[in-house]
């Protein structure tokens, strides 16, 4: 079953030490949906300049070009410094005001997203850190009140606060973070943080959450959705590139929602992409889902 999908948030470049590649988890988990088999469209803006024309060329190659993700001259392209640290964890340095802090959407635009009718409305935490931006998000949200809310929270340094966290969480039904930021919304609210099945039933009776996923890197996930929760160990798998991988598993997350799995079987279909990708360079490089059925899980 395909599932209409909308992002909503940053474009930006990932810049490595001796590389750049066109990312955020925005555009990244809208790419690996359509890699799943669904129907995604983004809402973003990139600059007037030179990586913004070089991302446009990107994009068109990709088949996500869309009117929707627009050019202004306000502010540069997006950018994110990555470093892989000590602790194995990919730390991001983002560069702001950038392009994705101007994003507009007309009546029509938001007419013409209202008659696509998505299923679902994907939307994280950087982009609405601007004023105007998470204005625009709670009006797409207004205009889609069919859709889906997904947060992935994806926390960044400098980038969020208590006061924001609590209004995109009280205003999503499916929520994905990892577990540092698991215990971060822990210690914001005063939750369960020792144990990640009581954490996600307090949580959700919290804010109304109705399907939540941590990620725990190579040793798995744990799954909740509605009051059912498994904990899913992680796949061996030889890591390239951690970047993406998460948002990987959010569309796969999402992939597994859609069908009504259990969250054992979501649990292990995430599992699965999230290692794929992370086995290759890139946020966003080529796989199918015949290579994700050859991904082996852990013996029993």
């Amino acid at each position: 079953m395909s599932a209409r999908i909308l992002a909503f948030g940053e474009i930006l470049w990932d810049v490595f030490d001796h590389a750049k590649r066109l990312g955020g988890a925005p555009l990244n988990f809208a790419l690996h949906a359509r890699r799943i088999g669904h129907e995604s469209v983004l809402i973003s803006a990139v600059g007037k300049d030179e990586l913004g024309a070089e991302a446009r060329a990107a994009l068109a190659g990709l088949g996500m070009d869309s009117p929707f993700i627009q050019t202004t001259s306000l502010y540069p392209t997006g950018t994110a410094r990555v470093q892989l640290g000590d602790d194995g964890q990919v730390h991001f340095k983002i560069h702001r005001p950038a392009a994705y802090d101007d994003i507009h959407l007309s009546q029509r635009d938001l007419e013409d997203l209202a008659a696509w009718d998505p299923e679902w409305l994907y939307f994280g935490t950087l982009s609405s850190m601007v004023n105007s931006s998470r204005s625009l998000l709670f009006k797409l949200i207004e205009t889609l009140p069919h859709a889906r809310r997904f947060y992935d929270v994806n926390l960044r340094q400098d980038s969020y606060t208590p006061e924001l966290v609590a209004e995109l969480a009280a205003s999503s039904e499916v929520v994905k973070m990892n577990l540092e930021e698991m215990l971060e919304i822990s210690r914001m609210f005063g939750l369960c943080g020792d144990n990640i099945e009581n954490f996600c039933a307090r949580a959700a009776e919290r804010f109304g959450w109705r399907a939540v996923a941590v990620t725990l890197g190579e040793r798995g996930c744990g799954v909740w959705v509605k009051g059912a929760f498994a904990e899913v160990e992680g796949v061996p798998v030889s890591v390239v590139d951690p970047v993406g991988a998460g948002d990987a598993f959010s569309a796969a997350f999402v992939h597994g929602l859609s069908l009504g799995w259990s969250p054992l079987k979501i649990g292990e279909f995430a599992n699965r992409v999230g290692a794929l990708v992370a086995s290759r360079p890139g946020g966003t490089p080529e796989w199918s889902i015949e290579e994700v059925e050859q991904v082996q899980l852990p013996a029993e």
